[in-house]
């Protein structure tokens, strides 16, 4: 995809600011969107509800659900993929207390090479919360960037072969503006992405304030899309409670669909960005953002 030399005017500025951080991370280790998941974790009389609702608003399928240890330490939960065409989820039903910082993070990442990635993270700024441990299909790990944003990185014995999205998720982080440029500084050398908006007034319906505008960065790399939405923390219910926004060709169909499936439409559609965009609460209680075109509503 060809990235306007605007955009890419602005990836570059921002990481010529920090060139030493940009070089050491090393070659890229994302693997592609449909790689990445969001993870979800309910309580196990909500997951095939979850499941089910899931599944009837976005298409797609499951994979078998099964019964394992999916942390370094000694715990047990269901564990599927569902895998849509607008995004895929790790869905966990723990039977077992959650093991500490588990259930913090916000998604996993794929990668070429779990040691590689550690090193690049850890050179880019991130620390490793969880280092390296097996699971029953790879090794997993658990890092943080600057900002308190938690992120899970995976590796399989078996490369997967998954079909590509026919639209790509956002990443959706909520960052202070104390600690938007560590942030964006590390996740862009780790990602070797590029910025392809920074709008410093954006509406601030967005963040459910209308009355005010607020900063927000879109970046995009191998790894997919991620919006940094740089706030002062005073947001109402539900905004900073969602993770992933998906991308439908019509809102209103898909909330159609999400309604009779169980969900709950928690802020109406409202327009911004080219957008039309709502905030639903799935059966369980995970929260996305939806967005479609704004001529479709």
């Amino acid at each position: 995809m060809r990235i306007p030399l605007l955009a890419a005017a602005l990836g570059l500025s921002i990481l010529a600011a920090f060139p030493a951080q940009a070089r050491e991370t090393g070659a890229p280790v994302a693997v592609g969107p449909q790689y990445d998941t969001t993870h979800v974790y309910v309580a196990p009389a909500d997951v095939d509800r979850f499941a089910s609702s899931f599944l009837a608003t976005f298409g797609g399928q499951s994979t078998k659900q099964v019964v394992a240890t999916v942390t370094p330490t000694p715990s047990s939960t269901t564990s599927q993929l569902l895998q849509t065409p607008a995004g895929t989820v790790s869905l966990f039903g723990f039977t077992t207390p959650v093991p500490y910082p588990f259930g913090a993070e916000r998604t996993g990442y794929l990668v070429t090479d779990l040691d590689a990635a550690l090193a690049a993270a850890r050179t880019a700024g991130a620390i490793v919360l969880v280092d390296a441990f097996p699971d029953p299909i790879g090794r997993d790990a658990v890092i943080q960037w600057p900002g308190g944003i938690n992120m899970q990185l995976y590796w399989h014995t078996t490369k997967p072969s998954y079909a590509p999205y026919q639209t790509v998720p956002e990443n959706r982080v909520y960052v202070s503006p104390d600690g938007i440029d560590d942030f964006l500084r590390g996740f862009l050398a780790f990602s070797h992405g590029t910025v392809v908006s920074d709008d410093r007034q954006a509406p601030g319906v967005e963040i459910g304030r209308p009355d005010d505008t607020y900063r927000r960065i879109r970046v995009e790399s191998t790894f997919g899309r991620l919006t940094a939405l740089v706030t002062d923390g005073h947001l109402p219910y539900p905004y900073g409670l969602e993770t992933t926004g998906y991308e439908v060709a019509n809102l209103q169909d898909t909330l159609a669909k999400a309604r009779a499936a169980g969900a709950t439409v928690l802020v109406a559609p409202y327009t911004a960005d080219g957008r039309s965009a709502a905030m639903v609460e799935f059966p369980g209680g995970y929260i996305a953002e939806i967005h479609g075109p704004a001529s479709h509503g």
